[in-house]
């Protein structure tokens, strides 16, 4: 495994060992993305197997050209193209009927596929010089922390990674919004990058919160996920006499806290800088010799959503294993 800058030479380094069926770590402005060809099955099959993900869980396709769409799935729709025209390149996600040439092991057997054009330089350059589509999740080991620097993903996957290209700490910090435009609804499949509001004012429809899946449809929606190693305890108030726990502050308490056991989100309270620090946070604190991490809750609008959708599932590990 290869940690190299993220540089022109690098990066078309990178590309050729996609196009050999590799896998490589880059960064994009969400989080970093374990990338193989997504019309290569043996490829993407490496994916699951360096993340121990299960195979029900689908992957999202990532382009580097709107027009790319149609390689990989049907037409989108009117609805659908305004998202697009809006939001691409960004932290957004559409499901649409895929292209044949997307393997099932991509959709997990489902008859759609995740598409989205990420806005990071590296991300795009990588995809162009790849001269294919890239299937790419998280960086990470299944249900674990996302990765927002390159020394995440090494410390989470290590030699199953052929390449990693370092670009830094991510700039959003959380994954992209996931949505699905039927004929009826517009469903919001995973709160993410772009603010359900910012979609809902684009389209002067309201988007629909899927609060329960019968079905996996899109990354992310299981109930646990984006999990430490450590318990993590949503609170409205944190207790900070515990000795044996790290503290994930939203905005600066007017008390005095264990600054070596403290994270601070976002000093003012500024949703972005919190969403982007949440994961480096989350990290940090995992690292520190506690038992348990206590976590102040947001308000849940804008990005605040997107914020509570991760703490909330990184606290339902334990609950489901204990």
């Amino acid at each position: 495994m290869i940690i190299l800058k993220d540089s022109e030479e690098n990066i078309k380094k990178a590309a050729e060992v996609i196009k050999k069926g590799g896998l490589v770590a880059f960064p994009t402005e969400t989080v970093y993305g374990l990338g193989a060809d997504a019309t290569n099955p043996e490829a993407v099959a490496k994916i699951f197997e360096a993340k121990e993900r299960p195979y029900f869980d689908p992957l999202i396709v990532h382009i580097a050209n709107k027009a790319d769409i149609l390689k990989v799935a049907q037409s989108p729709d009117r609805r659908t193209e305004f998202l697009i025209e809006r939001f691409w390149p960004g932290p957004l996600t559409v499901i649409l009927k895929k292209r044949e040439n997307i393997p099932d092991i991509v959709t997990s057997g489902l008859e759609t596929v995740a598409v989205r054009m990420p806005s990071h330089e590296t991300a795009l350059s990588l995809i162009r010089e790849s001269s294919t589509v890239v299937a790419a999740p998280s960086a990470n080991k299944f249900s674990s922390l996302s990765p927002t620097t390159a020394r995440h993903v090494f410390e989470q996957l290590g030699n199953a990674v052929d390449f990693i290209l370092d670009g830094g700490q991510c700039l959003v910090g959380i994954e992209s919004t996931i949505v699905k435009i039927e004929e009826d609804s517009i469903k919001l499949l995973r709160p993410g990058g772009i603010p359900k509001e910012a979609i809902e004012d684009c389209l002067s429809l309201e988007v629909v919160e899927m609060q329960q899946h019968l079905k996996v449809e899109a990354p992310g929606q299981l109930d646990y996920h984006y999990s430490p190693q450590k318990p993590v305890v949503l609170v409205d108030k944190i207790p900070v006499d515990d000795n044996n726990a790290g503290f994930l502050f939203f905005t600066k308490p007017s008390f005095n806290i264990p600054l070596d056991r403290s994270f601070i989100l976002s000093a003012d309270g500024d949703l972005r800088e919190a969403a982007a620090n949440l994961f480096l946070a989350l990290h940090f604190l995992d690292s520190l010799d506690i038992k348990r991490i206590y976590a102040q809750r947001l308000p849940e609008k804008g990005l605040g959503l997107a914020i509570m959708d991760r703490l909330k599932k990184a606290s339902m590990k334990f609950k489901n294993f204990s």
